[in-house]
Order: C-alpha cells, then sequence, then structure tokens
C-alpha cells in the first residue's frame, strides 16, 4: 500500500516581519518560523505550506492580501521565477541594512569571538548593470511558468538559452533580457538563440548528455572590450563546421567582440578549467582597468564581477594592511593578481599563491605589463604550497591578504599562517559564515580589530566583508 501524502496547511492573513538568509524573507505563526521567498517586511499574504520541519517551514505566498509600503516594483520581468535577484522588490537601503545585520550575525553567532563595532556596509556604485561577467545554459528543456502550465497549451519550441533554475538541473528559464550587465550582453545572447533555432542547431539535453549548443559565458570590460565563449558538445564530423558557421555569424553581427573563443566540451559539467579554449577571432582575453593598472583577464580567469565595487573591495583591504614600503606581503588565492599588484607599490615585495595555473600565468603578465617588479607568484594548492619550508625559502611575512573561495582557509592553511606569526592579517570573505569559523581558529593569536562589509551584488543576498586582525599582544 502506498504511502499517504501528507496535505500540508495553508496559512491565511500572515504578516511578513523580517528579512531571513538565502534572500527569503520571514514570518512567525505561533511557535513556528516561517521562510518565504519573494516577499518583504509588511506584506500581508497567504501562504501554502511546501516542507514543514520541527521548528520551522518553508512556504509560498499564494495570495497577496496588503502590500507592503517599503516594497518596490521589481525592475526585472524574469523576477519571481529567475532565482538570481532574490530582492528587487526590497529597496536597496533596506537590502544594505540586512546584508550588515547578516555579516554581524555570523561573525558572533559563529565566530563567538571579540569583536570591534561593525563599520557601516560600503553599498555598490551601481545596483544596475554592474557585472563583468555572466553565464547563461542553454537546453531543450525549458522551464515553463506556473502560468504556462495552468493554461494546458502546448509548446512546440522547448529550447531555451537563460539561468538554470533551483532543484530542476535541466531546465532553463529563458531569459530575454538581465540587466545586470550592458545592454549587449542580451543582444549577444538572444542573436545566438535565434541563429540556433533557424538553422536547426540541438540545443544541449542536460539529461542525455547530447546536442551542440550547451553554455555560453559573456565577459566585459569597463575599457569597452567584450570576450564570448561558447560552450558546444560535437557528436558529428559536421557538428564543428556547424558551430563555426554560428560563430562567424557573431563575428559579423558583433565586431564590438574581440576576444571570440569556443570549447568542446565532452564532460557532465559545464567548467571549463580543465578544456583547451580555442580562439575563433581575435584575442584569448580582454583586459579591465583598476586605478592606474590594467589587468589581462583570460577565459579561467577569476576577476571580481562588479568592477567599479571590486576597487573599493581591494581599496579597504590596502588600507587595512597598512603598508609602508618595508613590508613582505603574501596574497593568498591571488585569483590574477589583482590584490597582489594593487598593493605592490606600498610593499617591499608581494608573493601571491593560487590554485589555477592559467590564472597565475596572468598574474605574472599583470605585473609586466603595469611595470612592476616586486611580485611573485606560485600555481598550486594552497595547503601543498603554503608550509613552513616555502616560508623559510621565501621569507616569514609581515602581512598576509587572504581572499579564499566560498568554503574559507583549510585548516593546514590556518596552522601555516599561525606559525607564520605576520604582524597584520586581511582575510576578503564571500561568506561571512566560513570567515567567522576561521577567525574562530586564528583567534589563538590573533584579535579583530576591524570589520568592513561590502556589496558587490546588489539585489541578491550575497555579501563580502574584510576584517583586520593583529597579533594579539
Amino acid at each position: 500500500m502506498s504511502r499517504k501524502k501528507k496535505v500540508l496547511p495553508l496559512l491565511e492573513g500572515v504578516t511578513i516581519t523580517d528579512v531571513a538568509a538565502e534572500g527569503k524573507a520571514l514570518a512567525r505563526v505561533d511557535d513556528m518560523v516561517i521562510f518565504v521567498p519573494f516577499a518583504v517586511p509588511g506584506d500581508v499574504v497567504d501562504l501554502q505550506v511546501k516542507k514543514k520541519k520541527h521548528s520551522y517551514c518553508e512556504a509560498e505566498v499564494v495570495r497577496f492580501i496588503e502590500y507592503s509600503k517599503v516594497r518596490v516594483t521589481p525592475f526585472c520581468q524574469h523576477f519571481g521565477v529567475c532565482g538570481g535577484c532574490k530582492w528587487q522588490n526590497l529597496p536597496y537601503e533596506e537590502q544594505l541594512k540586512a546584508k550588515q545585520q547578516q555579516v554581524e550575525n555570523q561573525l558572533r553567532r559563529i565566530g563567538k569571538i571579540a569583536l570591534p563595532e561593525c563599520n557601516p556596509i560600503l553599498g555598490s556604485v551601481k545596483t544596475k548593470e554592474y557585472r563583468n561577467k555572466l553565464e547563461f545554459g542553454c537546453s531543450n528543456k525549458r522551464w515553463l511558468t506556473k502560468e504556462e502550465v495552468a493554461s494546458g497549451a502546448a509548446f512546440d519550441n522547448m529550447n531555451a538559452i537563460g539561468f538554470h533554475i533551483t532543484g530542476a538541473f535541466d531546465k532553463i528559464l529563458p531569459i530575454e533580457e538581465c540587466r545586470l550587465m550592458d545592454g549587449m550582453n542580451n543582444d549577444i545572447r538572444n542573436e545566438i538563440r535565434d541563429y540556433a533555432l533557424a538553422h536547426n542547431i540541438e540545443f544541449f539535453d542536460l539529461r542525455e548528455q547530447r546536442g551542440l549548443l550547451r553554455d555560453i559565458i559573456i565577459r566585459h570590460s569597463n575599457s569597452g572590450e567584450w570576450m564570448v565563449i561558447v560552450q558546444f558538445h560535437y557528436e558529428q564530423q559536421e557538428d564543428e563546421q556547424r558551430a563555426k558557421g554560428l560563430l562567424e555569424h557573431l563575428a559579423q553581427r558583433f565586431p564590438q567582440i574581440s576576444s571570440l573563443l569556443y570549447v568542446d566540451n565532452q564532460k557532465c559539467n559545464d567548467t571549463i578549467g580543465d578544456l583547451e579554449v580555442m580562439v575563433y577571432k581575435g584575442n584569448d582575453h580582454i583586459f579591465l582597468h583598476m586605478e592606474d593598472l590594467k589587468f589581462k583577464v583570460g577565459p579561467k580567469s577569476f576577476y571580481q564581477t562588479n568592477t567599479e565595487q571590486a576597487y573599493h573591495l581591494y581599496s579597504v583591504a590596502r588600507r587595512m594592511a597598512g603598508l609602508s614600503g618595508k613590508e613582505l606581503v603574501y596574497d593568498l588565492y591571488t585569483g590574477t593578481g589583482t590584490i597582489a599588484n594593487f598593493v605592490a607599490k606600498e610593499a617591499k615585495k608581494v608573493i601571491g599563491i593560487e590554485y589555477v595555473p592559467e590564472a597565475i600565468e596572468d598574474a605574472k603578465v599583470n605585473s609586466a605589463i603595469n611595470g612592476i617588479d616586486n611580485t611573485l607568484f606560485f600555481a598550486g594548492d594552497m595547503k601543498d604550497i603554503l608550509n613552513d619550508e616555502f616560508i623559510a625559502e621565501h621569507g616569514r611575512p609581515d602581512v598576509i591578504i587572504t581572499d579564499p573561495p566560498r568554503a574559507g582557509m583549510h585548516n593546514d592553511v590556518i596552522d601555516t599562517i599561525l606559525r607564520a606569526h605576520p604582524q597584520t592579517i586581511v582575510y576578503v570573505s564571500c561568506n561571512p559564515a566560513t570567515q567567522a569559523r576561521d577567525l574562530s581558529l586564528l583567534d589563538k593569536d590573533y584579535q579583530v580589530v576591524e570589520v568592513q562589509p561590502v556589496d558587490m551584488f546588489p539585489h541578491t543576498p550575497h555579501v563580502e566583508n574584510v576584517v583586520k586582525l593583529t597579533l594579539k599582544k
């Protein structure tokens, strides 16, 4: 006998009271905490519970009874379906308050260490068209909205280029317009879609792992350059010729593209770090500018996606480092050497370490093209390279600047930092929760003396945070 499906309740007349984690809103009914997407504090709503646990549940709005006075109209036609910008209905100043609170709560709750008063968050210079990179998936199974499903209509064309839907890895929400990047991103993406449909190019099937058109990455620099990387999946002999037909069309249609690249990806995921990226037209890189420096960025390079705000983020890190020109600085997780080269003029020497070899080669080039001769870069796993022998050979750092991925730093790396005993550590993080965990381990010898949140991603719950630590006396 099949197990009877549990009927979850409908909650009527619930007032949304607060902003919660992951871009959700929060309400309380009796002793139950309820997490709700796409609502804002002050909304009065009817909620359908979707998942129920012992102390909380997740629900979605089925009817708005009264809209909040702080609510604003989202500027994107895909809001509420696309999961990228969960806070477009929340005024930007309210977003900043929520992010500030998120940083403070996570540092105190997870870190459980002594903290100074947190500096006011630095808001983004731009709140629209602020990104320099977007990635779009291609699929032969487009996501149907609730309205489309309810209509019962049959759709002849199920191909789509857009963003993946959370919880449905093989479905793509077709994106007509994304306003987080310069508008030409829409022209390029939609032109690829239209050409592929007109020439019967098969869109990728993520379950079956077949289809020619797979993924698109678009990058834009503040010098006006454009990079487009198209991922294909070759199956037949003529596929490469058909792919190059699309690339030639793009080259003719958009002369602004100075770096037109392509990949044949036969893997089960869309990452290109271990694949050969081929040049169809132009260069294999673009340049982004910061202050009086320029940085070479290739298809595999990491560069902060909010160009203008990256300058403010790195300016905070440089100020916290307190350099006088006499210091040996280690820049951990250096990427393309952006921070290393940005602080080099105020240091005696900067050593950068990064996992991706191509990024390290770009870091070296970035030093060369900017006339910087006091940097040294190494490629490899951080926990393997940064050890006592490395420090004995290259010198004990006076300052360590670390900007790890979301997972934070490996315990071995933290142990090595503690043994290296730099006077100052500047910790740049895109995930205050893992940063707080790492700070609790560093608390053995270090005290936090400054905390500075920086908003890099308006309309999302993500926030960067910079912390300065100094040796305890």
